[in-house]
């Protein structure tokens, strides 16, 4: 065999063949687990892949009453739903106590709580991908601030949290949970 087959466009290569580049197209984690749907492709034809799209919330910003022991606690002691809310939202860094009395604090002196907790409603969204409904999240808190706390505090508890037990306790309660995973029965061998 000559080496003009293998490449007819050349008659005698004087260096070693360029060695072929495969085109990989630049994808996501999210796309290479088939999560979340492409978007639009750019003009130098690769297909990009941004955020996944904004989902729903769980329950509405009305739903106060689906969840009468949340709806009470957040109507005597807003402090204490906000705190257990930015723990979680913030895994860990901030325990319920400084955030519900930050809360506090703000309230007392500024009566303008809401706009502390608009804060963790953005970052809360930022972090399931939620949609900014029906409004603003600074809106939303200055004008129902009962509501809103109370929708993400029902959000959190449905995306599995325990809320009481805080964001450390839930991720001891996942760490037993994974110790005591049944074990899988090997079949007889040969």
């Amino acid at each position: 065999m000559e080496i003009n087959d293998e490449y007819p466009s050349r008659t005698a290569p004087s260096a070693p063949p360029e060695p072929l580049v495969p085109i990989v197209p630049v994808v996501s984690y999210s796309e290479l687990y088939g999560q979340y749907p492409k978007t639009k492709p750019t003009s130098n034809n690769v297909n990009t892949y941004d955020h996944p799209p904004p989902v729903p919330w769980s329950t509405g910003l009305s739903d106060c009453c689906d969840d009468v022991g949340t709806c009470c606690l957040t109507c005597w002691c807003p402090c204490v739903t906000f705190g257990r809310i930015a723990e979680i939202v913030d895994q860990g860094s901030t325990p319920c106590g400084v955030g519900g009395a930050l809360y506090t604090l703000i309230m007392c002196v500024t009566g303008c709580s809401c706009m502390y907790s608009c804060f963790y409603r953005s970052k809360l969204r930022g972090q399931y991908f939620l949609e900014e409904r029906p409004c603003t999240d600074c809106c939303i808190h200055c004008f129902c601030e009962g509501c809103a706390l109370c929708q993400e505090y029902r959000e959190l508890k449905n995306h599995g949290f325990d809320m009481s037990i805080g964001w450390h306790g839930n991720e001891a309660r996942l760490k037993r949970l994974a110790a005591m995973a049944p074990e899988v029965q090997r079949s007889m061998r040969r």
